[in-house]
């Protein structure tokens, strides 16, 4: 299971390797250099190719400024699978990641604004 620890403005911790772009972090794998169709936009064909890896926990990482908006569809879509979803700004996303088991729980980082 991978840890996530250190997040700064564009900058994350992931397995104690330092990241500074965008990322998805799932029990069995790390996306690195997630990129969004719409960069403060979360929407469905950003997740779709992992929502059948996405255990029953997702937390977002809205950016340090919160500018990243998850579509209310993606919300949907995801509690109809089973997956809760907490949107929080990156730094708080970060720390809550760290409370929960990270082989029931995935994240999804916004790492700048």
């Amino acid at each position: 299971m991978s840890t996530i620890a250190g997040y700064r403005f564009g900058h994350v911790l992931v397995d104690d390797r330092e990241l500074t772009s965008d990322v998805i972090v799932l029990p069995t794998r790390v996306i690195e250099n997630w990129w969004r169709r719409e960069g403060h936009e979360l929407a469905w064909v950003d997740l779709e190719d992992v929502a059948d890896e996405l255990p029953s926990r997702l937390v977002v990482g809205t950016g340090a400024d919160q500018r990243m908006r998850p579509d209310p569809d993606v919300l949907g879509r995801l509690q109809e699978r089973g997956v809760e979803v907490e949107c929080l700004p990156t730094d708080r996303a970060v720390a809550r990641f760290a409370e929960l088991d990270p082989a029931e729980t995935a994240a999804a980082l916004h790492l700048t604004c």
